[in-house]
């Protein structure tokens, strides 16, 4: 089924390299806590406990998909985690389409659908955006691992005779 689509690109939650240092500083914190506490049994173990929590929390953030972007029939479909609803936005309203960086700070928190100062966000991990403009002037912030490919293919499908929808 994903060989159907013009563009299909899957963002994970835990694939975020600054978030991944972080969960394994606090985990290296929790094996050298183990390791310096030799009298206390109870808190030893603890450390222990925690640290290995830490690092299968990790693993398990590793294969979890946040959203898929999916570019098909003259619309990009973000298919969000679970429980959160699908937003379709129709190319035929869009006026514009330009890759960006997402945003100047080093640390970003992976968002879904954030309305925030006239833009709906959507990030998982990396620098980089497409930013596409509708007719009322809100832009959409798709975060994307392959922003020159995004692009192309959006501008494509924008281009594109209209499609018979199947």
């Amino acid at each position: 089924m994903e060989g159907k689509y013009a563009y299909l690109e899957k963002q994970y939650i835990g694939r975020d390299y600054i978030r991944i240092c972080i969960r394994l500083v606090m985990a290296a914190f929790c094996f050298a806590a183990y390791v310096y506490e030799r009298d206390r049994d109870r808190t030893k173990d603890l450390f222990l406990v925690v640290g290995f929590g830490i690092i299968g929390v990790s693993i398990i953030l590793l294969f979890l998909i946040q959203y898929k972007i999916i570019v098909h029939n003259r619309s990009v479909i973000l298919d969000g985690l679970w429980t959160a609803k699908k937003v379709k936005i129709d190319l035929a309203g869009i006026v514009d389409v330009r890759k960006d960086s997402y945003s100047t700070y080093l640390f970003n928190n992976p968002v879904y659908n954030l309305h925030r100062k006239g833009s709906i966000r959507f990030y998982a991990s990396g620098k980089d955006a497409v930013v596409l403009t509708d007719r009322d002037g809100l832009e959409y912030y798709i975060g994307t691992q392959r922003p020159n490919e995004l692009y192309l293919v959006i501008r494509e499908e924008m281009n594109s005779p209209e499609t018979g929808l199947k």
